[in-house]
């Protein structure tokens, strides 16, 4: 199959193409020619107005349940929604049943990912269970194909654990990823603490129980020289935090929701269940230090943490909740949506160059090269439907909300998915 991108803005630094406007000619999976005024009768041809080409786009914190839990994810379906929303890599968490806690579990997803059109790479688990208790054989699963470890939303909460743990993958140069939670603070919360948790009578998630832990995380890495990627950030003060590590020198890292970028605690009033989330929606100055920090480039990348959730555990009372909303196919048009004067290669770089960087995943638009590009454009508005929605699920708050930007497709692999 021959694939032709006409006058495509080419956003990618590790490409010598890098901001330039050409023709990208694709035949089985493989960038043929890079040029202007490409002529193949035999192709089909691809346009659109400022349309943009960057290197695929990079999903680090997915939630799919299967194994154990397929009624609210399958990694098909999961898969389907991320290559809708411009996604040609997701990193899946380990928190199934069983967990991905071994060789066997890594080579299941993998397998299972083979014939999805984007490429599933399982997140390894830290301990054994995603119990915090002992490690799990991080070393087998890096063979095998895991591209970090995590315990997901279970973060490890004993130091002297998260210590061995970083030393451990520093003999394969990995990357452990923690969520910025600790557990023995605001334990029983449902929302983060302030004001508006006074006024709606709720128990609160204080920010200083995400701040402890980011502090604990950082020195960690500064007497490990490891690395570490932090993410769900969600409070102003955690900003400064990475910022200062990243002054500092340390293999640091950290990611943002687009959730945390378009609300706030002040839109939990209505009692949303879709908007109750961990960590919790911040007040609207942490929201709107966030969104300055993607700006200016102390976030490296927009994580969906796409968390699908059965009808059961959304459809009631808000305290009886489980935490988590859809993410992968409206995280590019949120963020364009609510920062309207973000570049197109800011976009390119927290989507996709910044992770495939952090993670090792090069993916250079160059020729001769396997293609794995995402196609969008700033132009235009998307809705997501009930009916266009590809995951099992339905948690989400953007249901028949109209978003700037439109993601027009991915070409990776031998399964080039468009929206055309």
């Amino acid at each position: 199959m021959k694939i032709l991108l006409r006058k495509v803005s080419i956003l990618d630094k590790s490409s010598p193409f890098h901001h330039s406007v050409k023709d990208i000619l694709i035949e089985n999976s493989i960038i043929k020619t890079i040029s202007d005024n490409i002529h193949d009768t035999d192709a089909k041809e691809i346009s659109d107005k400022n349309l943009c080409a960057s290197s695929g786009w990079v999903d680090i914190f997915t939630s799919i349940g299967d194994p154990g839990y397929e009624f609210k994810e399958t990694i098909q379906s999961a898969a389907a929604a991320a290559a809708q929303g411009g996604y040609t890599t997701i990193f899946c968490l380990p928190n199934t049943q069983p967990a991905i806690q071994s060789k066997s579990q890594v080579e299941y997803v993998l397998s299972k990912g083979k014939n999805t059109p984007v490429s599933v790479l399982p997140l390894g688990c830290i301990t054994r269970n995603v119990e915090g208790k002992d490690l799990a054989e991080m070393y087998d699963m890096h063979h095998a194909g895991a591209v970090a470890f995590s315990d997901g939303i279970n973060p490890v909460q004993t130091s002297g654990l998260l210590l061995k743990a970083l030393q451990y993958v520093k003999a394969f140069d990995g990357t452990i990823i923690q969520m910025p939670i600790d557990k023995s603070i605001g334990t029983y919360g449902l929302m983060n603490e302030g004001i508006v948790s006074t006024q709606m009578g709720l128990p609160g998630i204080p920010s200083i129980g995400e701040e402890l832990i980011i502090k604990r995380d950082i020195d960690l890495v500064r007497y490990t020289n490891s690395k570490l990627h932090i993410t769900g950030i969600s409070t102003a003060k955690a900003v400064e935090l990475v910022a200062a590590a990243k002054e500092e020198g340390l293999q640091v890292s950290c990611s943002v929701t687009p959730y945390h970028l378009y609300f706030n605690e002040e839109d939990i009033v209505s009692y949303n269940t879709n908007l109750k989330v961990n960590p919790p929606l911040r007040s609207k100055k942490d929201m709107m230090a966030l969104r300055e920090a993607v700006m200016k480039g102390t976030i490296d990348c927009i994580a969906s943490h796409h968390f699908p959730q059965d009808t059961d555990n959304k459809i009631c009372e808000f305290e009886n909740a489980k935490y988590g909303m859809l993410g992968l196919q409206t995280a590019f048009n949120i963020v364009n949506e609510i920062l309207p004067d973000i570049s197109q290669e800011r976009i390119a770089e927290i989507f996709s160059f910044n992770a495939r960087n952090i993670f090792k995943l090069p993916a250079p638009i160059k020729e001769d090269e396997i293609a794995n590009i995402t196609l969008f454009t700033k132009e235009g508005t998307s809705t997501l439907t009930k009916e266009n929605n590809q995951s099992k699920s339905a948690n989400t708050p953007f249901f028949n909300v109209p978003l700037k930007g439109r993601v027009i497709g991915i070409i990776a692999g031998h399964q080039p998915y468009l929206n055309i």
